[in-house]
């Protein structure tokens, strides 16, 4: 019989019989996970499958047929001796051969004279002979006749084995069969039928812990079969591959001038290197070194692609490019999407492609949160990416050529991210600068090479002309770090420090209103700053009714909220619906396949707004976008509305924009202030206008002394603080606010709500 010992490591399991010490065999039980012993199990149930037994959950007792066939096969007669037991196998199980049937009857043998000594009567023997017997039929039929072979079979037992199956399955490892038993809830149940682990010896190895919840073999088998369609989606695997960072020194822009054939040797692979550099060395010289770095690409004929800020996002044709259909399966999807990746002037560089497009695919299918129609959207992005620039980067390749892709700034987005992971893994050197620290760069990668210097720049465009150059003094450079000094997270901040902010409405009292309208954001409730972009506290808010009734009292608190930021509407509706708006007939436009189309709005002739600070342009356009998609006015996405909110906001009145233009976002934020005295209806444009200055960061407040409903006519929830002051008023005029009196005899309440009252 064979010897049970114990492996050196995990591969010793498909060792064949010769190869192994002393040609024993091996019986181990795995009570805890490693990414290697995932591994381990998918591999040994494959041979298990293929030569030997799989066993989930308990071997089923003999049944009434079962044993009706095997007393008439072998009759009930039972005798506890090797030479019966030898005689029954060779007419029970014939295939077997007088080697194997020896051992499996000796070891049988020992187990039922075991039981015997145990104290188990001939009655309690022979019913365990005959589930012996059965079990030996009906379940390990496949592998008695391969027992004690140089290649040997495996059973793999999944749960946790009763003392009879233990028997057994120790049986056919003694006549020569390797065992794992997966023990996913510990070795408690195990110890208590065979307390001096005799039988089996338990798996150690270092980091195990408990296994996943998830994992079991019905688990296992579908990670084959997705191995199995992964494999299959591939199809002609190329003959190169990628050596990335593998052959660099370290030093930076020195690696990536090094000429490709100087980097290795191996005609199977391309050497490629893949930087992100954070910071800079020498702030005076980082600029004119880019520069020089790029013409030294060019001089060695190198194709380069430069990339300043972000990556343009695919357009709605770039997307309508990319042939697909509707998907119900991973691979299916995947398989027919790499179809779009065509290089027909080399067909390896086709392959290397689909390949680093594929591992990418499948890398992000692992992500918790992702599900077939994220992967697709994210596979057309890919695509729509890889189409753009691969002319630009592969124009008449040939190995061991390698281009250049420089990201000048930090990856902003996941999808960034995924594409700079997919150029590193075909013949593009990929270099992303980061001068400015304070920026933060999402891409993370395994292959990624880092280098870091203490010191910052902000610098926005690499440098590709003489005429780009900017060379900063030294004087200049001090000035810039004591900036960063003053105005980082203290509290204090120069003009228009911040390019993006986001509004938030407050939830104040009446008299609250008076108190905030004239201060600062930075002073309101709820203002911050933070990873480059502004909190602005708002107020949005209808005042219905007049205080008391007092009308000349009512003007005169008005008045005092009347600053020289502060846009006034007295005539209802501002914004007539039947008015002449130029925009409109571009509208459906700027807005096509759910999203406003930025870049389009900014090359049309008939923009409105392109003389405005670009940071500007980008705070209207991105409050637009969000206006639409909140779905706060009604009918958007219903209607045709979200083409009027289009329309609205790029017409704005050029008062408007130019308090827009001055708006610095830490400080006063400019005003709206809407009269509607009498009975005549708010406009939808005057409601689209209203919402979207909200956003936008100004105070809004509408002035009702009817009561009457206006503007929450067009809206889809509540989005204004509405306060009731006092007595419903009506039929009063707006008066010329330069002859109403300020001065007012404040109440307790004012008093006490007064700033240092």
């Amino acid at each position: 019989m064979f010897a049970h010992i114990k492996i050196n490591n995990l591969n010793d399991f498909f060792m064949e019989r010769d190869s192994r010490p002393n040609r024993g065999v091996y019986f181990y039980r795995i009570s805890g996970y490693t990414e290697a012993i995932g591994q381990f199990i998918q591999q040994y149930y494959e041979a298990a499958r293929l030569s030997g037994v799989v066993i989930e959950g308990r071997i089923s007792n003999p049944d009434e047929k079962n044993l009706a066939y095997y007393e008439e096969i072998m009759g009930l007669g039972f005798r506890l001796s090797p030479d019966f037991i030898v005689q029954s196998l060779k007419k029970w199980l014939p295939r077997m051969n007088d080697y194997q049937r020896g051992n499996v009857a000796r070891s049988l043998f020992d187990t039922l004279d075991s039981l015997r000594k145990s104290g188990k009567n001939d009655n309690m023997l022979k019913n365990a002979y005959i589930k012996f017997m059965c079990w030996l039929y009906y379940r390990f039929e496949r592998i008695v006749n391969s027992l004690g072979e140089n290649k040997i079979p495996k059973i793999l037992y999944e749960g946790e084995i009763s003392s009879y199956e233990l028997m057994l399955v120790n049986v056919l490892s003694n006549a020569g069969c390797d065992v794992v038993l997966l023990q996913y809830h510990g070795d408690a149940k195990y110890q208590s039928i065979d307390a001096e682990y005799c039988v089996s010896y338990s798996l150690e190895l270092p980091g195990m812990k408990e296994f996943p919840r998830d994992f079991n073999l019905k688990w296992v088998r579908t990670q084959i079969q997705n191995a199995l369609n992964n494999e299959r989606i591939y199809g002609v695997r190329p003959q190169v591959l990628n050596c990335t960072n593998a052959w660099i020194t370290g030093s930076g822009l020195e690696d990536f001038k090094k000429a490709p054939a100087e980097r290795g040797t191996d005609s199977k692979f391309f050497y490629n290197c893949y930087y992100r550099i954070s910071g800079v060395e020498d702030k005076q010289t980082y600029a004119n070194e880019l520069y020089q770095f790029q013409l030294t690409l060019e001089n060695y004929k190198r194709h380069v692609v430069i990339v300043d800020g972000s990556i343009p996002k695919p357009d709605t044709e770039e997307i309508a490019a990319v042939r697909r259909r509707t998907y119900t399966r991973q691979d299916e999807m995947l398989m027919d999407l790499s179809a779009n990746i065509q290089y027909t002037s080399n067909i390896e560089l086709q392959r290397v492609m689909v390949k680093a497009f594929l591992d990418g695919m499948l890398e992000e299918a692992k992500a918790p949160d992702s599900n077939l129609s994220r992967l697709t959207n994210k596979a057309v992005y890919l695509l729509c990416w890889i189409r753009r620039y691969q002319k630009l980067l592969f124009s008449n390749w040939k190995m061991p050529e390698v281009s250049c892709f420089i990201h000048m700034g930090p990856c902003q987005d996941e999808s960034e991210a995924m594409f700079l992971r997919f150029l590193a893994r075909i013949p593009v050197d990929v270099l992303v600068l980061v001068p400015d620290l304070s920026a933060k760069c999402c891409l993370e990668d395994t292959l990624l090479y880092e280098i870091h210097f203490a010191e910052s720049l902000s610098i926005n465009r690499y440098p590709r002309q003489s005429a780009d150059l900017q060379v900063g003094t030294v004087a200049y450079h001090a000035e810039r770090e004591l900036d960063e000094l003053m105005y980082q997270d203290t509290g204090i901040y120069r003009n228009h420090q911040y390019t993006k902010a986001n509004s938030i409405t407050l939830q104040t009292m009446y008299e609250e209103i008076q108190i905030l309208w004239k201060e600062e954001l930075r002073y309101r409730p709820n203002f911050s700053t933070e990873n480059g972009v502004v909190t602005l506290p708002v107020i949005f808010a209808k005042v219905s009714g007049v205080k008391d009734g007092l009308v000349q009292k009512y003007w005169s608190a008005v008045k005092a909220l009347m600053t020289e930021d502060t846009f006034v509407v007295k005539n209802v509706p501002y914004i007539d619906s039947t008015a002449p708006n130029p925009m409109k007939m571009y509208a459906t436009e700027f807005y096509r396949n759910g999203r406003l189309q930025k870049k389009k709005i900014k090359e049309h002739p008939n923009y409105p707004y392109s003389f405005l600070r670009e940071e500007i342009q980008e705070h209207i356009l991105d409050k637009l976008q969000l206006l639409i998609e909140s779905k706060v006015i009604k009918g958007t996405f219903e209607n045709g509305t979200e083409y009027a909110i289009v329309a609205t906001v790029l017409n704005m009145p050029k008062e408007i924009v130019r308090l827009i233009q001055k708006f610095d976002f830490t400080k006063k934020n400019p005003k709206l202030i809407y009269f509607n005295t009498g009975e005549k209806i708010i406009s939808l444009e005057d409601s689209i206008l209203a919402a979207f200055l909200n956003l936008a960061g100004f105070d809004v407040v509408f002035f009702v002394p009817t009561g009457y409903q206006n503007i929450e006519k067009y809206f889809n929830r509540k989005l204004m603080e509405e306060h009731q002051i006092g007595e419903y008023v009506y039929d009063l005029q707006v008066p010329n606010m330069a002859l109403v009196s300020s001065s007012t005899r404040l109440s307790w309440r004012d008093r006490l709500f007064r700033r240092g009252g």
